[in-house]
């Protein structure tokens, strides 16, 4: 089995950090090379507890909408930079209680050959707080995971 039949669908989750934007770039010289399609995907994170009934739902509504429209801005700077090298590309950005479970879900539904994504590299108390997008996912998915600084 050749390599371009391996990684026909690559992901790139993208949170508009510098390790993200080099993963990007990664994928862009892996998807050039092998003639892959690239899937970039922002996950904003919402709160599970808040639903309709909470008095600042609407406020909650509202700083998810702007995040939207914030990393759709950035995002379409992506799919310039992959269409100007004549990679087919495709982003989402949704919204979800937990992102390493949205990119699970995504990855499994999109039939994904290869996730390159950027870690902050955080260690120690860091790490504990914030937990590792990074990790959760390579542990979930069944498909090559390169992680990148």
């Amino acid at each position: 089995m050749s390599l371009n039949m391996l990684f026909k669908n690559i992901l790139v989750p993208w949170d508009g950090s510098n390790p993200s934007l080099h993963a990007f770039k990664i994928a862009l010289d892996i998807a050039k090379k092998y003639d892959s399609k690239i899937s970039v995907i922002h996950c904003i994170q919402n709160e599970a507890y808040r639903g309709q009934w909470f008095p600042d739902a609407g406020y909650s509504k509202a700083v998810i909408k702007k995040q939207t429209k914030s990393a759709e801005a950035e995002i379409d700077k992506l799919v310039v930079l992959a269409k100007n090298k004549g990679i087919q590309i495709s982003a989402t950005v949704l919204a979800a209680p937990s992102i390493v479970k949205q990119i699970v879900t995504y990855v499994k539904s999109k039939k994904i050959d290869l996730v390159i994504m950027g870690s902050h590299g955080r260690t120690g108390w860091s790490k504990t707080l914030y937990g590792s997008v990074a990790n959760g996912v390579s542990q979930n998915i069944h498909c090559p995971v390169l992680i990148v600084r």
